[in-house]
């Protein structure tokens, strides 16, 4: 196979750092299930600080660094904490406990997994328990549900169970860790969207380090509880009122089996950032991401959606008397599992098209399409 240099394309340049992989190992590690985002705000913006001249946490967790502050002009890029996790709701006389979801956690990889019941007390181990194989000979199937999946904490009775600390309404998280799969892909759960947090602060990291100044504020946003409907996202459009919207979120990686192309698009890890074509996409603030994804030699790939991206792309968008805003995905395998997969290319491309992007903005400038 000719590699690049055969093709004549340009070489990659890495982006990211040995020091900023091990925050992006760190961050991904901790649980910040929706709600409870709390911890992972803390660590990124102890992350962030040293490269913004202000910090913001609003009362929903959601945690902004700013630079500039005091600018009228106001640019944000966004991304969300918050991953799917799953809330107990039932513990049965004998200790066993059922669970409803926390976003959109799927109900079929919960069986066998090693989860962490996080209690006042402290993290509780728990299994999500599944019936052996050899019990189920001879009889239909029966597929995981939310009416038959079930923890397992190693208590004998609900008595014990509580005694633990453990109650209704206790977060459920699951306990898979990051990792680097043959040196080309990011692992892990929550990558959905920690990814996009951990992109947006690298991009403030190279805008202090290359010494830019913007004629704007900037506004690095990583906003809470987009998985249970953009929510973070909404009241922090609300409180900052911004002129432009740059959004960071994940989206479908569709070459591996049982995807279907015609409806999801084809799209693929590794060949770079995803633009996307939707109503709550400015169709002018989006061509200025193609314009420089071009000059600057990022490749990249496009994405229709059809009336809502799904993303906080849409908050924005329609926040306070409508704001330009675009959204740049990052292809992604398995996503709302624990082992969802990124390429790192795609994380430098990503990280390398908002840095260039926001140099090319200008205080003020206007999008519209014509004004009368």
């Amino acid at each position: 196979m000719a590699n690049k240099k055969d093709k004549g394309e340009k070489a990659h340049v890495p982006v990211v750092t040995k020091k900023s992989l091990g925050f992006f190992e760190k961050y991904i590690n901790n649980p910040s299930p929706t709600g409870f985002e709390w911890e992972g705000q803390r660590l990124w913006l102890d992350y962030l600080k040293p490269y913004v001249d202000e910090t913001y946490i609003d009362n929903y967790g959601t945690a902004v660094g700013i630079i500039n502050p005091k600018a009228e002009y106001k640019v944000v890029i966004e991304a969300h904490a918050d991953e799917i996790s799953w809330f107990v709701n039932y513990i049965t006389k004998d200790g066993l406990i059922y669970v409803i979801r926390n976003g959109g956690s799927d109900h079929q990889i919960a069986p066998s997994k090693r989860v962490n019941i996080h209690t006042d007390k402290g993290v509780v181990k728990a299994v999500f328990g599944w019936p052996a194989i050899h019990t189920r000979s001879g009889e239909k199937e029966e597929t995981p549900s939310l009416k038959n999946i079930f923890l397992d904490c190693g208590a004998t009775s609900k008595e014990e169970v509580e005694a633990l600390g453990i109650h209704v309404g206790c977060v459920v998280t699951y306990e898979d860790e990051f990792m680097v799969l043959n040196d080309r892909y990011y692992v892990g759960r929550a990558l959905d969207n920690r990814a996009g947090g951990f992109m947006i602060a690298e991009v403030a990291r190279l805008l202090k380090e290359n010494k830019k100044k913007l004629p704007f504020g900037l506004y690095i946003v990583n906003s809470v509880q987009e998985e249970i409907g953009l929510k973070g996202a909404e009241m922090i459009a609300d409180y900052i009122k911004p002129n432009l919207a740059i959004v960071t979120d994940v989206t479908h990686d569709t070459q591996t089996p049982m995807i279907n192309k015609v409806t999801q698009g084809d799209l693929a890890c590794g060949k770079g950032p995803v633009l996307s074509y939707a109503p709550a996409v400015q169709i002018n603030f989006n061509k200025l991401l193609v314009d420089v994804a071009q000059k600057q030699e990022i490749p990249f790939q496009r994405q229709a959606s059809s009336r809502f991206t799904g993303t906080d792309t849409d908050a924005f968008a329609y926040s306070n008397g409508g704001v330009p805003s675009v959204l740049i995905s990052l292809p992604l395998r398995y996503m709302h599992t624990t082992v969802e997969m990124i390429h790192k290319e795609d994380v430098d491309n990503v990280i390398r098209l908002i840095y260039e992007a926001l140099l090319r903005i200008e205080s003020g400038q206007d999008f519209r399409t014509f004004v009368k």
